[in-house]
């Protein structure tokens, strides 16, 4: 597909985009997903046709279906979300190549901690109106100091993947 995206304002269209995580745990015999239900961003299109923007995610809203395990998590062994009830991904420069793929370059935030992240997304709809990313990366949860591993259960990367759907505003 090679299509060129309007230039301006774009809005998440939140009702349309889902954000999600899935990492192996019980010594990679059980694989844990959870889904973000609180996420709102924004984004602009340059006259280069290049991007910037930023995706926030409330971490409080991470829902694996467990109500146990989503306490634990929201705790200070992992997101810690009564001191840091956002994750940012702040997007520097995305850049669509090669037909579909958008090449991306941001900085990820959780629990304070920034480190920067790049990744290709795929552009898998667009026209003057609306857009949509499939986007799929891998996160070293330590670097963000969530290193809480008891009996060595929880190893590796988290994998995170996002569907997100961005409507044009209006000028």
């Amino acid at each position: 597909m090679t299509v060129a995206v309007e230039t301006g304002t774009w809005q998440l269209d939140t009702a349309a985009s889902t954000v999600g995580i899935k990492h192996r745990t019980m010594w990679n015999l059980v694989t844990v997903k959870g889904t973000f239900g609180a996420v709102r961003g924004q984004g602009e299109v340059r006259a280069d046709g290049s991007a910037v923007g930023t995706l926030t995610l409330d971490a409080a809203s991470l829902d694996t279906k467990n109500a146990k395990r989503d306490t634990h998590l929201r705790s200070a062994d992992f997101f810690d979300t009564d001191h840091h009830p956002e994750i940012t991904f702040a997007v520097r420069s995305a850049e669509l190549r090669d037909g579909d793929q958008v090449h991306v370059i941001g900085q990820l935030t959780v629990r304070g901690i920034s480190r920067p992240q790049s990744f290709t997304a795929r552009l898998v709809g667009a026209d003057a109106d609306a857009l949509t990313l499939d986007a799929e990366f891998s996160v070293d949860r330590e670097n963000f100091g969530m290193g809480w591993n008891q009996l060595g259960m929880i190893r590796g990367l988290t994998t995170v993947t996002a569907t997100l759907r961005f409507t044009r505003t209006a000028a």
